[in-house]
Parts: C-alpha cells; structure tokens; sequence
C-alpha cells in the first residue's frame, strides 16, 4: 500500500461531467475535508450557526461502495460545485486502497478549481498510470494486465476493444501461469534427481519424458509468438500503401474507399506531392490506407522527395495496393516495381475497367482485383481481398486472446529460445542438470510478463504511457 493520497482528473475534460479520483491511505479525509451535505449548508443560514462544526472524518464513518450528493467548498465555505461522491473503500478497490471519485460538472474552471483544493488539503497530483501502477504494486492486477488497462484506453476499434477486455479478464494470464507451471513440475523433477543421484533409472525417465513436456511447451509457446502478429493487427491496425505511377487513380480510390474527398484528383500527373492518409474499419479492425506520390523519374526537388517518401512508405507497409491503368499499356518501370513489390504483401487493383482494355499483366502476378472509383462491386471486392489475406475473419473473434505489447512479445521469444535451447542440449547429450539453467530463464521469462521480479525503474517507464487519471 502507498502512503502517500494521490489525486487525478479521470475522464477528458470539457463534457457535461468530469470525475477527479482520489487514491491512497488519507484519501477519505483529504475529501471530507472539502465535501458538505446539504443540510450542514441550509444550517449554516441560520443564526446558531456558531454551533455548527463540520468533521472531516465524514466518509470514514460511511459505508463502502456508496453514493453520496453534496458540494465541494473552499477554505472560506464558498461552494464551487454541487457534486456525487463516490466511495470506494480498500481492499475492495481499483487499487486496494481507499478511493473517492468526485462526479462534478465539466467545466475546465470548476474541475481545476476542485483539484486546487485537494491538493491543499493532503493530496499530490497522480503521476500518469499511477492508479493502475498502484493496482499493480499492491497485487490487485498483474503487469500483462496492467498495460492492456492501457490497451482498452487506446482501443479504436471494436476488434481493439474487446482483444483489451479479454486479456484484462486474466486469458492470457492464465495461459501464461499453466506455461510456468508446467517448466516448475520439470525442474522439480530436476531437482529430485540432482538431490537423489542414485536414482539412475528415475533420471533416465525424467530425460524421455523431458523430450515431450519440452516439445508441448514449445508448441503453446509458439502459438503466443505467432498470434502476436495478429495481436498487433488488432491494435495498431494495418497500413496499406496505395502506390503506383502519376495518373492511374491512386486518390481517387483512397477518396471512394473512404466516402470524402481527402485527396485532390486532377488530370494533371504528379498531383499528390505527400502522403494522405485515412482509415476504414473492415471487421472491426482498423484499415489505414494512405495514398502516396506517384512514382516515377522527375527533376522537380518536391516531387522527388514526394516519390522517395512513397517508396519508403511501401517497404514499411503491412499490404501494398499496386495499381495499374488498365486504359494504358504496362510500363517497363511498372514491370520493374511490380517484379521488386512481388511478395505476400502485394495486392494489384487493375482501374478504369469501364474504359478500353490495353493493359498485359505479367503472368506471375498472381493477387488481382478488377474495378474502376465508380464501381462499387470493384471497391468491396478489393475489402473483401484485404480482409481474406489479412485473415481478418479468423483472428478476430469474441474469445481471442493475443499478445499485442513489445515488452511481452520479446520476453515471449526470449522464453521460446530458452526451451529450444535446451532442448538443443537435451539432444546434445547434456546432463539434466544443465539444462535446468535454460529451463530456469524461460520460467523467469515468462513471469516478466505478468511483472514478477521488475525493478522500480522500469515500472515507471511502462506505466509513464498511461493517461494522467489512469
């Protein structure tokens, strides 16, 4: 538990209601301190109003999980705002301890106001994520779960949304904590072998049956790795680059795609100079496209650097959407770009169907979608192509669980490696017993996950991303 009563804004500020949450061992005083019923105020009016003290202890003396109308005061009893109190008293908390949320009008001023007069009275202002850091520290939540609190904040998708809520509800914990508990029961079994030697033909046992624990492990393992691609799908989107020479139609299909005009089209080539974005959502993940520059050899500086820009963009993208006149011949620097562009990300939209066919594909182009910007059947047709290959129809269901942040990702990897590498040993002819070293670092791998064993330090740098009132 932290000593110290910690006090932040909890909800954006501006609406018709905004919350301040207060945390921490004086949070039920701090709060009193500042809080007045309204009968306490009607009795201030009155003539023995010398006779009338207010106690701060007013909310130690009520019951948790309770609802409380009154209004928040300054020093000289002049009210600021007619407010909810919401009591939350520890261990049965967002952070296991006692927390107060006051429900006050919007306004920027008033909010402020209120958060002034807490501090004054006790409190400091929360560091960003300190009350989940908290949640954290005093055990009510581990670290997986912690940052997919953060995940759930962020969520911009309903995809997004319900991958945060599943894996705060503990499904990848609990995958996690079977893992570790399956490198335990082995390296307890090391452990009686090393302790009881004479044993021979125990340890002989425990190396046939080490083969397959390892090689299950390993296979969950992997399953988390590999599933972390879709995890960061889920969460950050995909980007697809529309890329192609000046003049085939790149803005007008990010602007049909989209339903706006995001891009300026015009029959001149070399329009679009930088990158323009915007984002769809197909089954509930989000689709960044972004239109590029078209590319081509050009001396105006601008443009080069427009064209050099696109081709950046498309190495890094997750799909390119390559797209062809099919009103034009194939050009030779369009053969090049599809032969260097030729791979699992590559997408070919051939546009202006409605006109006259002059275009040739190479025959080792395989993924092709056929449309024009005024063809609705072309453009779903073309979703419907971007959803089969990211397999968007499979990995994105209400039970998913994924791995989605860097920090697990690696540390998952690290543990894979670890069990390979002793199964690498295993093979090699190693004893037991020094093979229980790479067994040891998986396990400890995978606790990092869930936060066992993390230095302050880097608990503050992860929790430094939250929002100030999380």
């Amino acid at each position: 538990m932290q000593e110290e009563t910690i006090a932040g804004i909890a909800s954006g500020m501006g609406g018709g209601i905004s919350i301040i949450r207060i945390s921490g061992e004086n949070a039920l005083q701090v709060v009193g301190s500042i809080f007045r019923t309204k009968k306490y105020l009607s009795n201030l009016q009155k003539e023995e109003k010398e006779n009338i003290i207010w106690k701060s202890d007013y909310f130690e003396k009520k019951e948790t999980h309770t609802v409380h109308y009154g209004f928040i005061v300054n020093d000289q009893e002049e009210i600021l705002d007619e407010v909810i109190v919401v009591l939350m008293k520890g261990p049965n908390s967002y952070t296991k301890e006692d927390v107060v949320e006051i429900d006050t009008h919007g306004g920027n001023y008033v909010v402020k106001k209120i958060l002034n007069e807490l501090l004054h009275h006790g409190a400091r202002l929360a560091e960003p994520g300190e009350f989940t850091k908290r949640a954290y520290l005093n055990g009510r939540i581990n670290l997986l779960e912690a940052e997919s609190v953060n995940d759930l904040i962020i969520a911009k998708t309903d995809a997004a949304r319900t991958l945060a809520i599943n894996n705060v509800d503990g499904k990848l914990t609990k995958q996690i904590s079977n893992l570790r508990e399956k490198i335990a029961k082995i390296l307890a079994n090391i452990e009686v072998n090393i302790d009881y030697p004479e044993y021979t033909d125990e340890l002989e046992v425990t190396k046939d049956l080490m083969h397959g624990y390892l090689d299950e492990i390993n296979k969950e393992l992997l399953k988390l790795v590999n599933g972390s691609k879709n995890g960061r799908i889920i969460k950050n989107g995909v980007n697809v680059a529309i890329i192609g020479k000046p003049n085939v139609g790149k803005s007008s299909i990010l602007n049909s795609l989209l339903d706006e005009e995001k891009a300026i089209v015009t029959n001149i080539p070399g329009t679009t100079r930088d990158i323009i974005e915007g984002s769809i959502t197909l089954n509930g993940v989000a689709i960044n496209f972004i239109d590029t520059a078209g590319i081509r050899k050009t001396e105006d500086i601008v443009e080069k650097i427009g064209v050099d820009k696109s081709k950046k963009t498309a190495e890094n993208a997750d799909i390119i959407l390559f797209v062809l006149n099919n009103n034009e011949t194939i050009s030779e620097e369009e053969k090049a770009m599809l032969k260097k562009y030729n791979n699992d990300k590559l997408i070919v939209f051939v546009n202006k169907m409605d006109l006259e066919s002059k275009l040739i594909i190479p025959e080792n182009i395989k993924d092709i979608v056929y449309g024009n910007t005024i063809d609705i059947n072309g453009l779903e047709k073309l979703k419907e192509r971007i959803t089969e290959k990211l397999n968007l129809s499979n990995i994105v269901n209400k039970d998913m669980s994924y791995l989605c942040n860097l920090r697990e990702i690696d540390l998952v990897n690290k543990a894979y490696e670890s069990l390979k590498n002793a199964q690498s040993n295993l093979d090699a002819g190693f004893s037991v017993d020094m093979i229980e070293i790479d067994l040891k670092s998986a396990w400890d791998y995978l606790g990092e996950v869930m936060g066992d064993s993390y230095e302050g330090e880097l608990v503050d740098k992860i929790f430094s991303n939250f929002c100030l009132g999380k």
